[in-house]
């Protein structure tokens, strides 16, 4: 049976909704989420930590021997309202930094050698990475030294650029063993992403809540949103290392096309993590 990691699976977000429908299709789906216990398909995982992606891949490594798709979906998106003068530090770097990239690259990378060993013995296998049109609020120019005067905002974006490069470069270092990379932007989606940015504004928390059935009918399910990980993480017509929106190849940032960005990006994480 073909085995599928999806991180970020809370209730209601495109995360649970793309492990819902990779079951359908006969995987078997490992999940985390931030909060969960240990159970027989079930992990907790907080990105920013070291040690919890550490014990995340041990965790995988003692429930499956084998990995045929990593589905990089969890991720946070904070301060919404663009109030933040300064960066807010976690473990020494910006905190989507910290968390969007460096945390999915960490576990990527401890999950890249079950990958491999998967390709290998049954011919291919896949990380799909859920970014954001947003990754074009991001700046090669701030992959290394940070977003320069600080926006959160280009902050997140900027993780978001960096997800798009990692998907790409494992296509140009592994592609041709099997291992595919690739990136997606899943739509404006109906979630619970907001509540954490918005956890310091009481009034707009309470007002989003009020507005919630409204924002339910605007805004696509997070079945919809789905869509576009399953495609990238089983279809034949997604693109290895290409960026895709509504279950098609997309055009990507300019910044997105800088081969040699995403070269010295894997190289200085590999260093990092």
């Amino acid at each position: 049976m073909r085995v599928a990691l999806v991180t970020g699976t809370g209730p209601g977000s495109i995360g649970a909704a793309t492990a819902t429908a990779l079951r359908t299709q006969g995987f078997r789906v490992l999940t985390t989420t931030r909060t969960s216990a240990v159970s027989a398909d079930t992990h907790p995982l907080e990105l920013s930590s070291r040690e919890s992606v550490a014990e995340l891949t041990a965790w995988v490594a003692s429930t499956t021997d084998r990995l045929d798709v990593l589905v990089n979906n969890a991720g946070i998106h904070l301060d919404l309202r663009s109030k933040w003068s300064e960066p807010q530090l976690v473990d020494g770097h910006e905190i989507h930094w910290r968390t969007n990239y460096l945390g999915t690259a960490q576990l990527t990378r401890l999950l890249l050698p079950l990958l491999l060993a998967t390709a290998d013995a049954h011919g291919e296998a896949r990380v799909v990475n859920v970014v954001s049109k947003l990754h074009d609020r991001g700046r090669n120019a701030w992959l290394a030294d940070g977003v320069t005067p600080y926006d959160s905002w280009a902050a997140y974006g900027t993780s978001k650029l960096a997800l798009v490069h990692e998907a790409a470069e494992i296509e140009r270092r592994y592609g041709d063993r099997g291992l595919h990379g690739y990136s997606l932007h899943p739509g404006s989606v109906y979630t619970r992403i907001a509540d954490r940015g918005l956890g310091t504004a009481p009034v707009l928390a309470r007002l989003r809540k009020l507005a919630a059935p409204l924002e339910r009918r605007s805004l696509a399910s997070p079945e919809d949103g789905a869509r576009t990980s399953v495609f990238c993480a089983t279809s034949a017509e997604a693109v290895p290392g290409g960026y895709h929106r509504r279950s098609a190849a997309a055009e990507p940032s300019g910044d997105a096309h800088d081969a040699a960005a995403a070269a010295l990006l894997w190289e200085t994480t590999t260093d990092l993590v």
